[in-house]
C-alpha cells in the first residue's frame, strides 16, 4: 500500500493558536497556517489536513493561492471539519477550490465513549447523524468527493461500517488509530472490521494507565504507545492500494475511560467477553503506571512549556514514523 503521509493540526494546537484561542492562556505568539506549513514541510509531508475554521473564512483568491502552494509542494490536502447542515455547501466549495478528494467528518462531541452525557440524547443524534450524513452523502457524490467519517471516540467498528453501507460510495471512514480503546475495542480488532472503508488515517498513540475505573489515555509520541502501527496498515493495505495518512498527537488533556463501570455500558449493545479481554490486553503494551504523573504541561498550568513539548513530540514521532517506514 503507498501511502500519502502528512501531518494533522489537532496535535500542534497551542503551537497554532488554535487552542484556547481568546482566553488569556491562548499561545501569545501562534504559529498559524504559515508555520503548520513550514512544520509538514519540515517532515517532507505528502498530505497535509487543513481545519475548516481556518478555511471557511478564506476568499476564493487566497484558497486558489493555497491550492497552488499545496501543488507546488507535493501535498494532497484534506478538509478537516465537523459535520453540520449549515455547512455543507461550503466545505464542499472549499474542498473543490483546494482540489482535495477527502473531507473528514467528526460527527458527535462524545469524548472517552461516553455516550450517557451526548447532548441530545445518544439515540437521538444518531438520528440525526444519519439524516445529515446521508443530505450531505449525496451532494459530495455529485462534486465527486469522499467523505471520510472519523471513529471520534464514539462509535464502534461495526456502527461506522453500517453508516458507510447504508449512505453509499462516497461516504467512507477516517480511521484514527488511537480511537478504538475508548469504545472498548482492540486495536486490531476495529481495523479487521473497518478496513475494506478506510479513506483516510489518522496515526495517532496513546499510553494507557490503568484505574479502579477502567483506564486514562494519555498523549505520547507516535510509535511509544499501545497502538500497533505496523500491523494496522498491513490489514488496511489488503484493501487499499493507496491512502493519505497523517501524524496526529492527541489533545493536551487525557481521557478516561470508565468502562469499567456499569453506566459505561448503557448505551452500548452487548458485547462479547472475548473482544473486551483482547481490548483491555491491548491496553497493556507500553503501559503507564498506575501512580505515575500523566499530566501534560497543559494540565500542570505549565504554559510556558507547552510550545517545545509539542514540537518536541511532534519530531519524536516523525523520526518513530521514519523508522518504521510510514513517514
Amino acid at each position: 500500500m503507498r501511502l500519502h503521509t502528512g501531518l494533522n493540526p489537532y496535535g500542534l494546537s497551542y503551537h497554532l493558536g488554535l487552542h484556547a484561542a481568546g482566553t488569556p492562556r491562548a499561545n501569545p505568539h501562534p504559529a498559524g497556517l504559515p508555520g503548520y506549513i513550514a512544520l509538514a514541510r519540515e517532515f517532507g509531508a505528502r498530505s497535509i489536513e487543513l481545519w475548516d475554521g481556518v478555511l471557511l473564512s478564506m476568499s476564493a483568491p487566497e484558497l486558489d493561492a493555497l491550492r497552488h502552494e499545496l501543488v507546488a509542494l507535493g501535498m494532497i490536502p484534506i478538509v478537516s471539519a465537523r459535520l453540520a447542515p449549515s455547512l455543507f455547501a461550503r466545505q464542499l466549495e472549499i474542498a473543490a477550490a483546494l482540489d482535495a478528494p477527502t473531507i473528514r467528518l467528526a460527527l458527535t462531541t462524545v469524548l472517552c465513549g461516553d455516550r450517557a452525557v451526548c447532548t441530545p440524547p445518544w439515540p437521538d443524534r444518531v438520528a440525526a447523524v444519519r439524516n445529515e450524513l446521508g443530505q450531505f452523502a449525496h451532494l459530495a457524490d455529485a462534486a465527486g468527493k469522499t467523505l471520510a467519517i472519523e471513529n471520534h471516540q464514539d462509535f464502534t467498528s461495526r456502527e461506522l461500517v453500517s453508516l458507510c453501507q447504508d449512505l453509499g460510495p462516497s461516504v467512507g471512514i477516517t480511521y484514527d488509530t488511537g480511537n478504538s480503546f475508548p469504545v472498548g475495542e482492540a486495536p486490531l480488532d476495529f481495523t479487521a472490521v473497518i478496513a475494506p472503508y478506510v479513506r483516510h488515517i489518522h496515526l495517532k498513540d496513546y499510553t494507557v494507565q490503568p484505574t479502579p475505573e477502567g483506564f486514562r489515555l494519555v498523549r505520547c509520541a507516535l510509535g511509544d504507545g499501545a497502538v500497533p502501527f505496523t500491523e494496522i496498515l498491513a490489514v488496511i493495505g489488503a484493501f487499499r492500494d493507496e491512502v493519505t495518512a497523517v501524524m496526529e498527537l492527541a489533545a493536551l488533556e487525557a481521557r478516561h475511560v470508565r468502562l469499567l463501570t456499569d453506566a459505561w455500558w448503557r448505551l452500548y449493545p452487548p458485547r462479547d467477553e472475548a473482544a473486551l479481554a483482547r481490548c483491555l490486553a491491548a491496553t497493556t503494551v507500553n503501559a503507564l503506571a498506575a501512580d505515575a504523573d500523566y499530566r501534560t504541561p497543559w494540565e500542570k498550568g505549565d504554559d510556558a512549556a507547552l510550545a517545545t513539548y509539542e514540537l518536541d513530540m511532534i519530531r519524536r514521532s516523525a523520526a518513530n514514523m521514519r523508522a518504521m517506514g510510514i513517514l
